[in-house]
């Protein structure tokens, strides 16, 4: 067992009854059944329930982000949830699972441990907005204790399945899963990255019979990595050279400690902000999931980091600051954007996907952003930097073609047709819908 030291304050959260989002079946030659709690034609909220005999096992029990968030299918009793890593839309209601059935859960250490603090915020942003969350600190508590380690190239035997875990390369930690039951080989992937990063290393293909894989980035590829590191680097030093101020929101799982090391070569003060520093100290004590601890501790060292209002003071006057939130819904970011929103020489540099009808995507689209209630006009340059740790359209083509399936399932995605075109070259493609029900 894991047991994670977490300080809990003692209000109290009244569990609210969950949006039913979608179901969808599959039976698998004659004992496993595949279905799913959400998150087959969207991304967000994503589950699949897998059953044979008496024994159900769930992969993953996200949330979809919003304001307020919404949420999957209430599931049944569920002997084991195996998380691919710390997302909230791949681990947002497991504290309800354990708190509701005493689930247990297993996880990468690097996956726990981040998942524990991006719960613990959750419950906090609930608080602060006002919305409803199904979950409470009891059942966050109930998370850590019920929490089991797997390692990379683990086995875990639960009832007739099998499950072998394997690095997925998407943020520290991050799993595919392979589930046998002794006639059946399928491999969930959760969110795959097959490109390496400064922080991760990439994810192999594994040979499956049925391979459900995220469709996130379906019909959008990626620019390559270099290219965009160097266009950002470029980009910072322009800024720099005319005397504005950087600002870099970034995501406080994965993104944060890519954008540190990148930053590694500009010797000039640095200040970063928000939870990515945390999630930087976590990722160090377990450094067998990233490529260099000492690459990303080095880079930390060139940063101050922010404790205090009086330091924010201090961070936003200095020329580069990298900060929560990464979609500028929340954090310190917004005081930052405050500060600087007037002058044309600064830039914020945005480094992750801007969701609609998040404060990020606003920016983008209309130059605008709300802070306090108030639509403010944001003078400063705004630009965006792909830096995605998700697979692009090509490498996800090319991944589903390096495991050999007979049969893909398409999950996770909100474009998931022009991907699937692709691959009915090679296998044959579910896309799940509404109360589907396949046979095999």
């Amino acid at each position: 067992m894991l047991f994670i030291k977490v300080t809990f304050d003692q209000d109290s959260y009244q569990l609210h009854k969950l949006l039913l989002v979608s179901q969808h079946s599959f039976v698998i030659g004659e004992c496993m059944k595949m279905s799913f709690a959400g998150g087959v034609d969207h991304v967000g909220s994503l589950g699949m329930i897998m059953e044979s005999g008496d024994t159900r096992l769930l992969f993953d029990y996200g949330l979809t982000p919003g304001k307020p968030p919404t949420y999957p299918m209430k599931v049944p009793h569920t002997d084991a949830l195996f998380l691919t890593h710390s997302h909230l839309d791949h681990i947002g209601m497991a504290p309800w699972l354990c708190g509701e059935y005493g689930t247990t859960i297993w996880g990468t250490e690097a996956t726990l441990e981040v998942a524990v603090v991006l719960l613990q915020d959750s419950l906090k942003i609930s608080r602060l907005e006002s919305y409803p969350i199904p979950f409470d600190v009891s059942d966050v508590r109930r998370f850590t204790e019920e929490s089991t380690i797997i390692k990379y190239g683990d086995r875990a035997f639960v009832g007739p399945f099998t499950v072998k875990t394997m690095d997925a390369g998407h943020i520290p930690g991050s799993t595919m899963y392979r589930v046998d039951d002794g006639g059946n080989d399928v491999v969930f992937t959760g969110d795959i990255n097959t490109v390496d990063t400064r922080l991760t290393t990439k994810a192999s293909p594994p040979k499956c019979h049925t391979l459900v894989m995220e469709s996130t980035y379906s019909g959008r590829p990626h620019p390559s990595r270099k290219q965009v590191e160097k266009a950002f680097l470029e980009k910072v030093k322009e800024v720099l050279e005319r005397g504005g101020n950087v600002i870099v929101p970034a995501f406080a799982v994965g993104r944060t400690q890519e954008i540190v090391q990148i930053l590694d070569g500009i010797k000039i003060e640095k200040w970063l902000d928000g939870m990515g520093r945390r999630v930087a100290q976590i990722y160090l004590r377990h450094n067998e999931f990233i490529r260099s601890a000492g690459s990303l501790k080095k880079a930390l060292d060139q940063f101050t980091f922010v404790k205090t209002p009086y330091q924010r003071a201090k961070a936003a006057e200095a020329p580069i600051v990298v900060t929560t939130s990464g979609m500028l819904d929340g954090g310190p970011v917004l005081q930052y954007i405050r500060r600087h929103k007037d002058n044309p020489k600064t830039a914020i540099l945005l480094t992750g996907y801007q969701v609609d009808d998040t404060n990020g995507r606003m920016l983008m689209d209309s130059g605008s952003i709300e802070i306090d209630g108030e639509i403010e006009k944001v003078k400063c340059e705004v630009c965006h930097f792909d830096f995605s740790a998700h697979a692009g359209h090509d490498e996800l083509l090319k991944f589903a073609e390096g495991a050999k399936p007979d049969e893909v399932i398409l999950v996770h995605g909100d474009n998931r047709e022009m991907l699937a075109n692709d691959i009915e070259s090679f296998a044959k493609v579910h896309l799940p819908t509404l109360d589907s029900t396949f046979n095999y």
